[in-house]
């Protein structure tokens, strides 16, 4: 399936979503790797398997083997430190923050591909998943070696659009 085939899947009322996906995948704010490795991170966040397979199919050709398997790392990892990190902003308690995680991440010091890029797409699935301390962290690196406000953004425009398209399937998905 191709990106085509999925924003033919996404109904009238949600036109919005399926215009974006097009324009996104159009855009040149981000480089190739940068962007199809958002849509990869962005999709596997999402866990829609219909979006999953079609971004994957997309992506198959324009990312490395490693540049796929860091987008894979990242919104892996991610689905771990969003959860785990939001908590501790989340709670009263503010002592649970001043303790060590005590959680393998590796990956963030060796992704396998240029660090901006993958810490990129961790902002992409941080936005996904609503982790404001991720999202603040991440952006911190990847402003520091250079990367734009509007090169972030179009990160979290890119998550923000997919996990639409994930909800809208999902959703029609529910109602048979």
């Amino acid at each position: 399936m191709s990106i085509d085939a999925l924003r033919d899947q996404i109904p009238d009322y949600a036109k919005d979503i399926r215009l974006n996906l097009g324009s996104l995948f159009t855009e040149t704010i981000l480089n190739d790797q940068q962007k199809m490795g958002c849509f990869l991170a962005s999709a596997l966040a999402s866990g829609n398997a219909v979006v999953i397979r079609a971004i994957a199919a997309e992506t198959d050709d324009k990312l490395s083997e490693e540049a796929t398997t860091a987008a894979k790392a990242a919104a892996a990892v991610m689905a771990m430190n969003n959860v785990y990190y939001r908590s501790l902003h989340l709670m009263s308690e503010k002592t649970y923050g001043t303790l060590p995680a005590k959680l393998r991440m590796n990956v963030l010091g060796n992704p396998g591909v240029d660090k901006a890029d993958f810490e990129l797409w961790s902002i992409a699935v941080s936005a996904i998943n609503g982790c404001g301390m991720c999202l603040d962290s991440h952006e911190k690196v990847v402003r520091k070696v250079g990367l734009s406000t509007e090169q972030v953004q179009a990160a979290i425009r890119i998550g923000a659009v997919v996990h639409a398209a994930a909800a809208v399937l999902d959703g029609e998905a529910a109602l048979g």
